[in-house]
């Protein structure tokens, strides 16, 4: 009988890992991959939605063109985990798995902080990054709010971006000089582990006449005052207000007893939870490393090589490296690069390369080398021309009626 191997969620983490154990095991092993999304989404590209750089279609990639051999998607939502059995029901059914591996990110948590849907918008999540889209040309005068509204989140140098993104934005419409911006975050600085990339993201604050408000939160907004309340007490008055929402697990994973202290608690070299055969990665983990995709790809990694081993597909498991690369919008067409590593010694270190075009193409082959890797593009063109409720019969994609209406 062959052995099952249960990944849950199709994000950074659940499709480098499933297209590894394809590429190694194939048949051989059975492994189905359970999400209740239609498509992906870097999340970089939110940041495109939001300054209308790209259309909302233009960014999502169809689910209909993953297809690998010996994997199957199956996209129904999942409504329990009972990780002591290995079993996971969803709305179509129940699996069993002899391996699990939880990687279903992590959600927002929009009422923790009073005011922000009702006066404020966030652009962390796909649909709120659209409606942002079309706030924005209205703006024309007074003074911007970007707020993180709580620790860890996704992504750490995006606020910055949005703030220089914004400032751009405003300077081409030429009402830059009618508007001022201000970025609240809790981090001591923009990128914590490279003083070096947060000395320039600072310098580029100053040049563009952005405010920076570190070690603090944005807990509240107030409607009647219009007022951004922080964690000390202190107030900002805005006229807009972005939001960076609180993060916190998926329900269904705060139900299922994995959560301790906020969040998964993993062997960060090789992502274990405390059950037997099951594992945690990505954002849904506390892995001692950011949150954000490449972390959640480099333990899809370390997972992959150790279910690899133990399956009879050869080679050895390797540790997490703990490492990683994220790419920084500064705007005017050019992005800088840090390259971040967590674990090799005493405390997180950052090596930082300036601002510059060719940065600028090698971010756009990071996400187009994946987006190859992962999914069919032959099909992802064919899904598109036929319209976004089309799907592709060869992508071995199972949905249970229930799903199919959600």
């Amino acid at each position: 009988m062959k052995k099952r191997v249960l990944v849950l969620g199709a994000g950074f983490g659940g499709l480098e890992l499933t297209t590894r154990l394809s590429e190694a095991l194939g048949e051989r092993v059975e492994t189905t991959i359970i999400d209740g999304s239609d498509a992906f989404v870097f999340g970089y590209s939110k940041l495109d939605v939001m300054f209308g750089h790209a259309a909302l279609d233009a960014v999502r990639v169809p689910y209909a063109s993953f297809a690998k051999p010996g994997v199957r998607f199956v996209r129904e939502t999942i409504t329990a985990i009972d990780p002591e059995a290995k079993r996971v029901t969803t709305t179509g059914g129940v699996f069993e798995a002899d391996y699990l591996v939880v990687a279903l990110g992590a959600d927002y948590d929009f009422a923790a902080t009073p005011g922000l849907t009702e006066f404020g918008y966030e652009f962390y999540s796909v649909p709120g990054a659209d409606r942002v889209r079309e706030v924005l040309p209205s703006f024309r005068s007074g003074h911007a709010v970007i707020g993180v509204c709580g620790a860890p989140y996704k992504c750490p140098p995006a606020p910055s971006e949005a703030a220089l993104l914004l400032h751009e934005f405003l300077a081409a419409r030429g009402v830059r000089n009618d508007c001022t911006i201000t970025l609240v975050t809790p981090l001591g600085s923009p990128v914590p582990p490279s003083p070096e990339t947060s000395r320039a993201l600072l310098a580029a604050f100053v040049e563009r006449g952005i405010t920076f408000v570190p070690g603090r939160r944005v807990v509240s907004l107030s409607a009647d005052r219009r007022v951004a309340v922080l964690d000390d007490g202190g107030e900002l008055a805005f006229d807009l207000f972005l939001g960076v929402p609180k993060h916190r697990p998926p329900a269904v994973v705060e139900a299922s007893g994995l959560v301790t202290n906020g969040w998964v608690p993993v062997n960060p070299r090789t992502m274990e939870t405390r059950f037997s055969g099951v594992y945690a990665i990505g954002d849904v983990s506390s892995s001692g490393t950011p949150k954000a995709g490449v972390f959640a790809e480099g333990g899809a990694r370390a997972v992959a090589l150790s279910l690899i081993a133990d399956l009879g597909g050869g080679g050895e498991a390797e540790p997490y490296a703990g490492t990683g690369t994220c790419y920084v919008e500064f705007g005017g067409g050019l992005v800088g690069r840090v390259d971040v590593d967590f674990f090799a010694g005493p405390k997180p270190t950052g090596r930082f390369q300036q601002p510059s075009t060719a940065l600028r193409a090698e971010k756009e082959l990071f996400g187009s080398s994946r987006r190859a890797r992962w999914f069919d593009d032959r099909g992802r063109a064919e899904e598109e021309g036929r319209g976004s409720s089309a799907r592709n019969p060869s992508s071995r994609i199972l949905r249970s009626p229930l799903a199919a209406e959600a």
